[in-house]
């Protein structure tokens, strides 16, 4: 039975069944003429068959390109019909066929005899829907996209596109095109399976998009690596014509080890640096200069010569004018001070004194980094700060290896190369802000570099040699010991530094603050006066805080207020300005705090402790309430752990003591005890308000109320003993500030009393107790007849 097959204007008739010739790798398309090497047995036999027919064949792709011999299975059921135009025998053994592609056809079913697998076809017309604008243009933008296509790829000959733009037939045209696609195997077979001319043009445009994308990436890359290569010749060859040019004109400039090793003659090294320096010289004189190892060696030399040595800045040794310097920078800080003056006697004495490790600890806004630079003024030395919140990295102390890209020495030497001298004052900010984590611990690295012991051959793992840190003086800076490692906490010598109290604020303000801010905002600080009752107002309304931070913020709000009212007025010549009280509503608006909001009444179940935060010293409020229930314990405030076992504690011990204290003993089985310390959102923790509670409860049971003149602090025990707690001084700062007179305190601490300053101690008397049997004489007035309100807040029957 005979078929007809159809391609353009021309028919073929051949018979329906038809030898097949597999092909691995290889898709043909209708219109394609192309060579096939073929050696396997069975498809000689059907190039043979074909011959010995009409020379009709089914040209097929396999599946898998490793099966050598394929079944029907292992073959795609979409071919092409072509026929065979040439043979040619290879003295290889394998045979040359010429075929050309005629037609699409598709296989209904394939019937293997003895040596031929024949297949039996259908035609497989490729269909083509009426003309309109979207085909034509669809073919339109193919044929371009296949042109840049071409352009772009280096195994297309350039004909190719001469070839499809002169094909008229838009079938030819997409075979001609998908014939050319250099793609996989499985997409080629996609083009040929298409189910007509539309959708055969979308798939090229796809494809054709995709491969230009890749293409143009090629040679974007191929394009910045050969500017590359190209740049690097190009500057070799006209660094060497330049030194040829200085050569002829007798400028040769050479390559700068001449101005290395003159700078290494000079700067006068120790001996084990110096032949360090020399061996890496040599090194570097036998690199290539485009090596990268030449610019590894020539940086680490040029840290060698940048590093002070010898060079030593003259201290100034004056104690007198020391003390003066001190007294222009800072106000009081008496502790701070004597310790300076000290070394400089010292210094005066004994000519060279190792540097001691100085750390400064207080509130924030105390002044302790400003400190450090009055530190360094009073003994003219240079200062440097360097910065240790948030470092994670032991390396950022000691350095990188110089076999890491980029490595620098760590902050340590960097410090000392900005000074330029071997006795700077270094100032260690924000010591207690370290973290650690897998790079190492960087508090671990600061032994070495606070240890008067080690510090004198300190060795950075860049340079690989020990450098002098002796003669420096570190000054070190933290808010709190808990955060610091205790094996660094003992290089140091700790020096606190208080909150400043009220008439210490003043002072500053008046001294410092206030003429700073006016002439920061343009204003002359002789035409600017304030009351007398500005200053104290500002920092009792406008801030709670242990420094002068906030209060310098405040003070920098009314200064632009003022130079906005002088730019308002377009005045020729300045003129005076004046800020009494009345005005501090409009300059800072509505006060946050309350002038007396710590009240000093007698309160029943209400008990004032003294605690240490981050800040600086601060009142707190206990508050307890006896209500009817089962004898449950109930904590409130956001309370720690420690704190919360303080409170049981005291519990504890008022059970233990009911009967001597006029307590019901029964009371644990009828009454729940709520005890909260406001304000709730704020964390607390630590036992130094065991006493407080102690009293609050007790207060609560008896019905005595609590003295609201007296603070307390210090940790109970069950036993009803008083240990000593830390921060004492932060604390009376605190109290004073609160307008406290009565301070009871642990017998343990009493002997801290003394260091206390004069100033912080007017006006509070101290009452040293050892037991709770004394805090609670010393706190609680007589029991008297309770008001209804004091009885519903204290006692709910």
């Amino acid at each position: 039975m005979a078929i007809k097959l159809t391609r353009d204007e021309e028919q073929f008739e051949l018979e329906e069944r038809v030898p097949v010739l597999p092909l691995r790798d290889v898709v043909i398309f209708p219109y394609m003429v192309i060579p096939l090497l073929v050696g396997r047995a069975a498809s000689l036999a059907a190039v043979e068959a074909a011959l010995a027919g009409d020379r009709w064949i089914f040209l097929v792709a396999q599946r898998t390109a490793d099966t050598q011999d394929p079944a029907a299975a292992d073959l795609f059921r979409v071919g092409v019909a072509g026929r065979v135009l040439q043979v040619a025998r290879l003295p290889n053994g394998t045979t040359k066929v010429l075929v050309e592609g005629v037609a699409r056809a598709k296989v209904t079913r394939y019937a293997p005899t003895d040596k031929v697998l024949r297949a039996v076809i259908t035609p497989f017309a490729l269909d083509e829907p009426a003309g309109g604008a979207d085909e034509r243009a669809m073919a339109r933008r193919v044929v371009t996209l296949f042109e840049e296509y071409v352009a772009l790829h280096r195994r297309l000959p350039a004909e190719v596109v001469s070839l499809v733009q002169g094909t008229e037939a838009r079938e030819k045209q997409a075979f001609a095109i998908a014939a050319h696609m250099l793609v996989r195997l499985d997409q080629r077979q996609d083009y040929l399976q298409a189910a007509n001319i539309g959708a055969l043009f979308t798939m090229l445009a796809d494809a054709l998009t995709s491969e230009i994308e890749i293409l143009r990436l090629e040679r974007k890359i191929e394009g910045e690596v050969r500017g590359s290569l190209f740049q690097n010749q190009r500057e070799f060859y006209l660094q060497e014509q330049l030194k040829a040019i200085h050569r002829e004109l007798g400028q040769d400039e050479g390559d700068g080890f001449d101005e290395l090793t003159a700078a290494l003659e000079k700067k006068q090294l120790p001996p084990l640096v110096r032949e360090r320096a020399d061996r890496e010289l040599r090194k570097l004189r036998r690199t290539a200069p485009l090596s990268p190892e030449s610019t590894v060696a020539r940086n680490y030399l040029d840290w060698i010569v940048a590093l002070p040595w010898t060079e030593r800045s003259d201290d100034v040794v004056d104690v007198a004018r020391a003390q003066a310097v001190l007294d222009e920078d800072h106000f009081g800080l008496t502790d701070v001070k004597d310790r300076i003056l000290d070394y400089i006697a010292v210094l005066a004495l004994v000519g060279k004194l190792e540097g001691p490790i100085l750390c400064l600890v207080g509130a924030p806004g105390v002044g302790k980094t400003s400190l450090g630079r009055s530190i360094a003024r009073a003994l003219g030395r240079t200062f440097v700060r360097m910065s240790l919140g948030g470092v994670r990295d032991e390396a950022e102390i000691r350095g990188h290896r110089r076999t890491y890209i980029g490595s620098l020495p760590g902050r340590v030497i960097q410090a000392m190369r900005r000074a330029e001298v071997v006795n700077p004052v270094i100032l260690l900010d924000e010591v207690d802000k370290m973290g650690q984590d897998w790079r190492g611990d960087p508090s671990s690295a600061l032994l070495e570099v606070l240890d008067p012991e080690q510090n004198t051959a300190f060795n950075d793992h860049y340079l690989e040699i020990d450098y002098d840190l002796s003669q420096v003086l570190f000054v070190t800076t933290a808010n709190s010991l808990a955060q610091i490692p205790e094996p660094l906490r003992d290089r140091m010598e700790i020096i606190r530094l208080p909150g400043y109290v009220d008439h210490e604020k003043h002072a500053i303000a008046r001294q410092f603050l206030v003429p700073r801010q006016l002439t920061a905002h343009g204003l002359d600080p002789k035409l600017v006066t304030f009351d007398a009752d500005v200053i104290p107002a500002v920092t009792r309304l406008y801030t709670r805080e242990a420094g002068v931070r906030d209060l310098e913020r405040r003070i920098a709000r009314i200064a632009r207020k003022l130079a906005r009212r002088a730019a308002a007025a377009k005045l020729l010549t300045p003129e005076p300005m004046h800020v009494a009280h009345a005005d501090l509503k409009e300059l800072l608006g509505v006060p946050p705090f309350e002038a007396e909001e710590q009240t000093l009444d007698d309160k029943v179940g209400v008990a004032t402790g003294l605690a240490y935060t981050s800040v600086g010293g601060d009142l707190l409020e206990i508050e307890v309430a006896v209500v009817r229930g089962r004898g449950r314990l109930q904590l409130t405030g956001t309370l720690g752990d420690v704190l919360k076992e303080s409170a049981n504690a005291a519990m504890t011990y008022a059970r233990s003591r009911a009967s001597m204290l006029g307590i019901d003993p029964e009371f644990p089985k009828t009454r729940d005890i709520h005890v909260h310390l406001p304000a709730g959102a704020t964390p607390k923790d630590g036992p130094s308000a065991g006493i407080a509670i102690a009293a609050a409860l007790v207060s609560a049971l008896t019905g005595a109320p609590v003295r609201g003149d007296t603070a307390m602090t210090g940790e109970v025990t069950l036993r009803g003993r008083v240990l000593p707690i830390g921060g004492l001084k932060e604390k009376l700062v605190a109290a004073r500030r609160a307008g406290i007179t009565h301070i009871i305190i642990p017998e343990g601490n009493a002997r801290e009393i003394e260091e206390i300053p004069e100033d912080i101690r007017a006006g509070l008397q101290f009452h040293p107790v050892s037991t709770m049997d004394q805090v609670l004489a010393h706190a609680l007035r007589p029991a008297r007849v309770a008001a209804p309100a004091e009885l519903a807040a204290a006692v709910t029957h």
